[in-house]
């Protein structure tokens, strides 16, 4: 028989996979209005308690997401404008998902509507929201939007097994690999068994591998990678299971797709206090910071600053790469007495390897910091 925990369940968002709050009615109401909230993804979500008026649902959902701009919403295509998602068996009252479908005596037939518009649209749906002054404006993300795949509903579908998804990742073929994850959910499981190996060239480029693949798979079907996240953080807090790659892989599925799923970055800056994924998660937030380095603003980065005289030389070249990058110019006086460290660091970069030196890689960072401030 199940548990309690196990039939009763916090709502999340099935495109990023993080947890979401109790949705509310707005400040100004509106006919047949529908509770509303958002991730942090930027997603826009409705609760629609009785399962019966969910097509309402969705309409109200969308057009909140663009901004209360009807011409707008009946223009977008599903897929190619924007993500959607749904999480049925929803409790209003309770704010779970009651897996039975009954909490005391009570039928449960609710539904939680998710809608997330790509980059352009969403900043067009700000702008419209802003100058209209409402409040339903789509969240402004970084990422541009990325188009959707188009595979042929009458091909032959492809079945994936070990040896392929292995022969194609040691290719480096990711477009095919995507295209063999969009036939096979499969695949990122063969990938995720992949990462569990003593090579460290072979774990940061199998890592790599699997977060362009979930990059690219996202825009179609956000679900299951946000479905392999947590069961890799799941493999990190495990402390009877070996976390060899797990790191690695979370930081390059971010990397790839922060738009989407950069809200757990602040669950992998988490495992900067364990010497033995130290390493993986300055890489990880390194690759992040690369194209959103407001994300590892938000966390507190200003704890990284002593790792600049750590004694590895490893952990000192990745920290001072990452602050770079992020152009922390409250670190500048600290990385440029590191411009005469001449010790040799080999370090991965995207999923390879990559020689240089402290003193280079402080030299870069400093150029970046300058930048900024120019």
């Amino acid at each position: 028989m199940s548990s309690k925990a196990e039939l009763q369940l916090k709502p999340w968002c099935p495109i990023c996979g993080m947890d979401v709050g109790r949705p509310s009615y707005g400040q100004e109401r509106k006919l047949r209005e529908f509770p509303m909230g958002r991730c942090e993804c930027g997603a826009v979500y409705v609760a629609e308690a009785t399962g019966h008026n969910v097509g309402a649902a969705m309409v109200e959902c969308l057009v909140n997401a663009c901004g209360d701009n009807w011409d707008l919403a009946w223009d977008l295509l599903p897929d190619e404008d924007y993500l959607t998602g749904q999480i049925d068996d929803y409790d209003e009252v309770s704010h779970q998902v009651v897996q039975t479908r009954n909490l005391d005596g009570r039928a449960v037939r609710g539904v939680l509507y998710f809608v997330r518009l790509h980059k352009d649209l969403a900043e067009f749906a700000a702008r419209f929201a802003a100058k209209q002054g409402t409040e339903g404006a789509g969240k402004e993300t970084v990422e541009p939007a990325r188009p959707a795949r188009r595979l042929d509903p009458k091909r032959k579908r492809m079945r994936a097994d070990k040896q392929t998804v292995a022969r194609l990742a040691s290719e480096d073929n990711v477009e095919a690999l995507v295209t063999l994850y969009l036939d096979d959910r499969r695949t990122l499981r063969f990938l995720h068994r992949m990462l569990y190996s003593p090579d460290m060239a072979e774990r940061y480029k199998t890592a790599w591998i699997l977060g362009r693949v979930c990059g690219e798979g996202a825009t179609l079907e956000p679900g299951p990678v946000a479905d392999l996240l947590h069961r890799l953080f799941e493999a990190c807090a495990d402390s009877a299971s070996s976390s060899w790659g797990m790191i690695e892989a979370i930081g390059a599925i971010i990397a790839n797709r922060p738009d989407i799923y950069g809200a757990f970055t602040r669950h992998l800056f988490a495992y900067m206090g364990d010497p033995g994924t130290r390493g993986a998660v300055l890489w990880g937030l390194t690759e992040i910071a690369a194209s959103r380095p407001d994300l590892i603003r938000a966390v507190p980065f200003y704890s990284l600053f002593p790792v600049l005289t750590h004694q590895d030389p490893v952990l000192r070249a990745l920290t001072v790469r990452l602050l770079g990058r992020v152009r922390a110019k409250e670190a500048a006086l600290q990385i440029m007495g590191l411009t005469h460290d001449r010790t040799p660091v080999t370090i991965p970069d995207q999923g390879r390897l990559y020689s240089s030196t402290v003193a280079a890689l402080a030299a870069e960072a400093l150029q970046l910091i300058h930048q900024e401030e120019a």
